[in-house]
């Protein structure tokens, strides 16, 4: 079965077949939550939620508030890896998997950057 995967150098963290990336925006604030599914054919973008708009955060045109979220379901073709910056001079990503959140830092060195979102075996 196929799983996301976070890979940083020698150091590679399995994840689940589904899960969850998060982040806060710099300057505005704003939450990005979108729900992943590892496949044979690569990630599959299942879910985007988007807490507001503003500085590149606009909800898709097609998104439908849903309580403090506009949600989205975007109909992409996988990605085989995404990459991962992290300057340390933002809150660093969140990875909800198997029923709980991490800061990428509790998975990964806190100064592993770049990182990769891939799949694994």
């Amino acid at each position: 079965m196929a799983v996301g995967c976070l890979v940083a150098g020698a150091v590679t963290v399995k994840l689940a077949s589904a899960f969850t990336l998060a982040w806060t925006h710099s300057v505005e604030r704003i939450e990005w939550q979108e729900d992943w599914r590892a496949s044979e054919a690569g990630l599959v973008l299942a879910e985007e939620r988007v807490q507001g708009s503003g500085a590149g955060m606009e909800p898709p045109p097609d998104a439908v508030l849903e309580g403090d979220f506009y949600v989205s379901h975007p109909n992409r073709p996988p990605l085989r890896e995404i990459l991962l910056r992290r300057s340390g001079a933002t809150a660093d990503w969140r990875v909800c998997f198997d029923g709980g959140c991490h800061v990428m830092g509790d998975l990964l060195p806190p100064d592993a950057d770049p990182v990769t979102l891939t799949v694994c075996d």
